[in-house]
């Protein structure tokens, strides 16, 4: 039993064998042959190392006039790895002996060899385990015959395990099937991590070395409460974690029965609480859960599982679709988002050094204009549906808002000549994502109708912090004193230009901040829908008098743990059964 400590993205606990997607996504299966058939598998074994050296002999060849680099000694590590009669013996003694799979035998032997050499204190050895992953994935691409599998079209309840996944990834799991999602990498605002919230399927990442631990078809147990992985767990552990989920389903079973009930402060406060989304299926979801509307709708999705852009046409059946399910409750719809972690298919980005700071969001549509006119007139055709409103993206000035509001009504004037109806007076909102946005908040205001606090970007920004590296992930926290006075001053300024203000970042969603956010002034929080009848249940737990106490003292504070550790406490009062 090896127990791993992570970062917990998404509640819940699921106990699933493992299925290891690797960096290149292929799907590793644990599945048993016929007695018939070990010839079969063992000859396949044979023909991969045969065309794995075949294909090395082959670039060994073309960087033969190479000089001065390492690649050569490369080639030649890998070389003696795939002659090595006792390691291809080794793997076919597993075929022999379990009666597996080829690719199966592979990886499992493998990745033992590799977990060997990264407990060895010598450094020339322990790196050693990076050529073996290598020699794996060259093996599994012979052996898969370069297919990737898609693990859309699961059969069996499993557990993901990755070194890292993209949001589209995540986003193509099925429910279902995927039953928990443990990485070596990532942090708890990554896209991935938010698109997992979002399915409500239980996720731990940043767990650094798990891959090495586990074997396609161990047991794993993801607690996505606590923050733990548990490879193979004995029979004990799995019985104490079968009674933990059947806590928690009856914690949610009980939430969810105040579905119907207003979220009201005990004084009498009316908190609008809205959801998020990705695709339009999860608005019943929103519904589901005691949602008021959708505070923000990430509409880059429509273009990250496509290979071609989506038609005007695939953009408003999609908000349509959204929009009719809502009747007349608030839409924000999000402008397109891509850079960062979120490339379309096509790759239309050229690899930049630093993408999070780089050409994304607004800046890109300012550079693709025909793009971005596509989707707003998508947006306006859909507004006579119902309350459809627009948010521009990482907005840094009031320059890019006077550019974004300028094609807009480009777009008003080209339906005006095409006699398509539209809503003349659709609010225009911006995300308050950056701290140059959150410092200048007052002069923003005078040109938009809101504002919504993206708190992932603005704490990753202000903190100077990459959310999805789990290498800085410790230094990663909303709850940071310079992070906390400028939502506090976006709010203040927000009121005195009196314009609607709400949250739609993570933080929403963590019932550890929400006496704070309703203490610092905010009255409509946009958050995952999951995570909806927990947010409301302390709403209706607390008096805004006890938030303003809260927002006072925590103002005063220095310390960001010291924050941390008070805001949980205090929270921990409200909801115990959360922490």
């Amino acid at each position: 039993m090896e127990i791993k400590k992570g970062i917990a993205v998404s509640p819940g606990i699921s106990i699933a064998r493992a299925l290891i997607l690797d960096s290149e996504d292929y799907r590793i299966p644990h599945r048993s042959i016929e007695t018939s058939q070990r010839p079969t598998e063992i000859q396949r074994v044979r023909n991969a190392f045969k065309s794995a050296i075949g294909e090395l002999t082959e670039l060994d060849k073309a960087h033969g006039h190479t000089e001065g680099s390492k690649i050569k000694d490369i080639f030649a590590v890998h070389m003696r790895f795939l002659h090595d009669r006792s390691l291809r013996k080794k793997i076919t003694d597993l075929v022999q002996s379990e009666l597996v799979t080829a690719e199966y035998a592979v990886s499992t032997v493998l990745r033992e060899i590799a977990l060997h050499f990264t407990k060895e204190k010598d450094a020339y050895i322990s790196e050693r385990a990076a050529d073996i992953y290598d020699i794996e994935r060259r093996l599994l691409i012979q052996l898969l015959d370069k297919k990737r599998e898609d693990v859309g079209h699961l059969t069996e309840e499993v557990t993901i395990i990755a070194r890292e996944l993209s949001p589209i990834q995540t986003a193509g799991f099925n429910r279902k099937f995927v039953k928990g999602i443990a990485s070596n990498s990532g942090g708890r605002t990554s896209h991935a991590a938010i698109v997992a919230r979002s399915l409500g399927i239980p996720a731990v990442v940043a767990l650094e070395d798990l891959t090495e631990y586990v074997s396609g078809g161990d047991t794993v147990i993801v607690d996505g409460n606590r923050g733990i992985v548990i490879v193979n767990p004995d029979q004990q552990t799995i019985q104490q974690y079968q009674e933990y989920s059947k806590e928690f389903a009856e914690l949610e079973h009980k939430l969810d029965e105040i579905r119907e009930k207003p979220a009201v402060t005990r004084d009498g406060v009316k908190i609008k609480l809205l959801g998020n989304i990705e695709f339009p299926d999860e608005t019943e979801t929103v519904l589901q859960k005691g949602g008021e509307g959708i505070g923000l709708y990430r509409t880059e999705f429509l273009y990250l599982n496509k290979r071609t852009d989506p038609t005007e046409e695939e953009h408003y059946q999609a908000f349509a679709k959204t929009v009719k399910v809502l009747q007349n409750r608030p839409v924000v719809i999000r402008t397109l988002d891509l850079g960062a972690d979120k490339y379309t298919q096509r790759k239309r980005f050229a690899p930049e050094p630093n993408p999070f700071l780089g050409l994304r969001s607004i800046r890109f549509c300012l550079q693709n204009l025909a793009m971005f006119k596509t989707q707003l007139r998508a947006i306006l055709r859909a507004s006579v549906l119902g309350d459809v409103r627009i948010m521009f993206p990482l907005i840094t000035n009031l320059h890019e808002i006077k550019q974004a509001k300028m094609i807009l009504r480009d777009v008003m004037e080209d339906l005006d000549e095409e006699s398509i109806a539209y809503n003349r007076d659709i609010k225009v909102g911006i995300m308050i994502e950056t701290p140059s946005s959150a410092l200048t908040a007052f002069s923003l205001a005078r040109d938009v109708d809101f504002f919504s606090i993206g708190t992932n970007d603005l704490t990753q920004y202000t903190l100077a912090v990459d959310r999805g590296n789990e290498l800085v992930s410790h230094l990663y926290s909303s709850a940071d004193p310079a992070v906390l006075r400028l939502i506090r001053t976006v709010i203040q300024d927000a009121h005195k230009a009196q314009i609607d203000v709400s949250v739609c970042g993570e933080m929403a969603s963590e019932p550890e901040y929400i006496m704070l956010l309703l203490g610092m002034g905010l009255r409509t929080l946009s958050l995952t829908a999951p995570m909806i009848p927990e947010i409301k249940q302390i709403v209706r737990s607390v008096t805004i008098e006890n938030c303003n106490k809260v927002a006072r003292k925590v103002l005063g504070m220095n310390s960001e743990r010291q924050i941390s550790s008070y805001l949980r406490a205090a929270a921990r009062k409200i909801l115990p059964e959360a922490f």
